[in-house]
Parts: C-alpha cells; structure tokens; sequence
C-alpha cells in the first residue's frame, strides 16, 4: 500500500484516479477546494485554489501530517508551480520537469514546440497575427477554434465559421480577442485522448487510444464517453508529442483527424485526464515505475 495525495480529487481527474488507488487498496489523502470532494479519499482538507500564495506550502504541511509518499497533482492551474516547486515538497512529486510543463500548460508555446519538432498539429496562430477574422479564415480555414492559451480542458472553446464572421455577434466576439486566445484550424474527424506514460522525460513506457464517442458541447468540449481503440497512427504521435516535449509522469492530450484523415494535436495536458480508468494500464505503469521511490510495498 502507498499513502498518496491527490490533488483536485473533487475534479473529474481526481475523483477517477482516487477510486483507482483505493480500489487498488492504497490509502488516498485528498484536497480540494469543494468540501463535498472529501467522499472521494480517504481523509481530506478543504484548501485554497491553486493560485492562492500559501499553497504549496499547505501541501508540503499535508503530505507529512498525513504521512504521504507520493503527490499527484491533477489541477492544470497548478502544474506549473508543482512543477518548478517539486524539489522542496518534501515527498515524491509525480509531474514532469518544470520547463516542459510550463510549455504543455500553454497551448501556443505547445503548438510551436510540436512543431519545430515536426510534429503535426492544426495551422494555430494568435488573434492579433490577423487583421480581421476574415483573414484568419483565408490563411487558417473556413472553420477555426478559438480557445484561451491557458485553461482546463475544454472550457472557453468557440468554433468560429467563415460564413458568419461579418455578423455583430461574430465581430464583438472577435473584437475581444487578444494574446491570451489562440486560433487553430478546425479538425474535422474523429477526435481521441491518447494517455501516455514517461518514467523519464521524453521517453513513453506506456500509451493507449481512447476514442472520443461523444462531447459535451457536441462538435467540441469534454468527452461524454471514450473507448479504447486500436489506432496505431494516433499512438505512434502521442508517443512524439511526449518526445519533442520532454515531458515525463502521466500525460493527457486531445487528438483529432484533418479532413485528409491526418492526425494533428490540439493540446497536452501533463497529468492524469479525466479518462484514465478507461486505460487501467496507465496507473499499473505509473505505480510499477514509481515503487522504488517509495518506502511502501506496492500491492
């Protein structure tokens, strides 16, 4: 048994990898800022967003009353600072080394990163590379998405059509665009969650294709439902995507088809996604890679 810290587990991430672990028999301590997440772990604490400036320092105090040995941070909001902070948490950190976590987190440093390193993603740009939205669709395509640079999952994402960009809804929609938005052609096809797992940067142990069956907002947004499948091409890309990032730990990422039938990236998320119990090999690598890091026995 492991004694683990988890992160958000009130959020659709957490609560997932929580019921995993306790499956498993591991004891989960868990915080949130919801008080009703405490039904999810074993012993739980009400704590502050992420952004709040004692944050890390209530985790590294939770991990050692609770006698954690491992930290799972689940919150994108948070990665980046877990990230650089994981040194001096005093336990084990499950996340990915601070610089290819800082470049995941934004998904226009992702966008150049992916591809400078050749590997296919959707034509991107920032909305003040553009004049107007017209110009936008003549160089990107007659259907964009627009989604902030830093968010979590599929919150804040608008398709734009070319057909109605003149219409006064369409232009004060894109008159309050600015740097912190990013534009990406719009990929037609079937969209999947790839899951990866690196026990060292850049290098997958383990990846599956869960296919995305339905979204939330119906062409975009959050999956409804998964299912795994067998897709050879969408592997051998998220395996790059974890590569050309170096990114280490647990990564989620949304994949989807052009109209060619070519897999692109949209964005990467380094850490557990909401779908993980749909690829239960994902948390068998991470706890076979991370048990010699811990006092424990893992069962």
């Amino acid at each position: 048994m492991v004694r683990v810290l988890v992160t958000g587990i009130g959020g659709p991430a957490g609560s997932s990898l929580a019921r995993q672990l306790r499956a498993q028999g591991h004891w989960v301590g868990g915080v949130d800022m919801d008080p009703a997440a405490a039904a999810f772990g074993d012993h739980f604490a009400q704590v502050p967003g992420a952004g709040d400036p004692g944050y890390l320092g209530i985790l590294k105090t939770l991990a050692a009353e609770w006698g954690c040995e491992l930290l799972i941070p689940t919150v994108s909001d948070e990665l980046v600072a877990v990230a650089a902070s994981a040194d001096i948490l005093g336990i084990p950190v499950l996340v990915g080394p601070a610089d290819a976590v800082h470049t995941a987190n934004d998904k226009y440093l992702t966008m150049q990163a992916l591809a400078a390193a050749g590997v296919p993603v959707p034509g991107y740009g920032l909305p003040d590379g553009f004049a107007s939205a017209q110009e936008a669709h003549a160089s990107l395509g007659h259907e964009l998405v627009a989604k902030p640079r830093v968010s979590r999952g599929g919150r804040g994402v608008h398709v734009l059509e070319a057909a109605r960009a003149g219409e006064e809804d369409a232009v004060a929609f894109w008159d309050s665009l600015d740097e912190s938005w990013i534009l990406q052609t719009f990929a037609p096809g079937v969209e999947y969650a790839p899951v990866v797992f690196a026990a060292e940067p850049g290098e997958p142990a383990f990846i599956a294709v869960l296919e995305k069956t339905e979204l939330k907002e119906g062409r975009v947004g959050n999956a409804v439902s998964v299912r795994p499948v067998d897709a050879p091409d969408v592997a051998d890309l998220a395996g790059a995507v974890v590569a050309a990032l170096g990114l280490s730990g647990p990564v989620d990422m949304d994949v989807r088809r052009l109209e060619d039938g070519t897999p692109v990236v949209l964005e990467v998320n380094a850490r557990f996604g909401a779908n993980s119990a749909s690829a239960p090999g994902l948390l068998e690598a991470v706890l076979t890679s991370i048990g010699p890091a811990v006092d424990s026995p893992l069962v």
